[in-house]
């Protein structure tokens, strides 16, 4: 079994990527393989709307520019999928929404590619606007026929500077137990 993990930070290292590694780590606890991909070190390029994947049926967005395909690949490959964002004026980052768009429609537009994966999302805020970004991620995973798992407590954390996460108690317990659920629903559904 694997799971990707999706990191819509700027900030290669900084909490939504730690946020994202504590998830990982109690799936890695229970021998399923994991894959962390910082999507901000290469520009996701928006979604045209041009409707070539559902025109094309090959799961592929026509655009070659960027690693989205690449992305689509490992999602396909994975039984999970693990999307995390910090909050940029009450949403999500714009790399995660070009994530989501293209990944959303080129699944859709193929059959429902992702269906019946596991898909959890989280969301960092500074104070607010977490569980809006939370819901939109889970907007992708529900609308792709996709399973989500729950935890202790929305999958939300605190944080401004790099590192602040890990003074999160119930941030970090509510990505822990995230992850053991997840772990837990992936063997049931294997």
């Amino acid at each position: 079994m694997k799971v990707v993990a999706f990191n819509g930070s700027p900030r290669v290292k900084g909490n939504t990527h730690q946020a994202l590694e504590m998830v990982l780590e109690e799936l890695n606890k229970e021998g399923i393989e994991t894959e962390l991909i910082d999507i901000c070190k290469e520009e996701l390029k928006p979604c045209r709307a041009c409707g070539a994947c559902g025109r094309n049926k090959d799961s592929r967005c026509i655009m070659n520019d960027d690693r989205l395909n690449e992305y689509i690949q490992k999602v396909k490959e994975a039984d999970g999928i693990l999307i995390g964002s910090p909050v940029y004026f009450g949403s999500m980052t714009a790399q995660t929404k070009a994530l989501i768009d293209r990944l959303g429609y080129v699944g859709m537009a193929n059959g429902y590619l992702f269906k019946r994966k596991v898909g959890a999302a989280l969301a960092i805020n500074r104070r607010a606007g977490a569980l809006c970004t939370f819901d939109e991620i889970n907007k992708l995973f529900l609308i792709s026929q996709m399973i989500v798992p729950g935890s202790s407590y929305w999958n939300v954390g605190n944080g401004t500077r790099p590192g602040d996460i890990t003074s999160d108690e119930e941030g970090e317990r509510t990505f822990r137990t995230l992850g053991q659920n997840m772990a837990w629903l992936l063997k049931k559904l294997s």
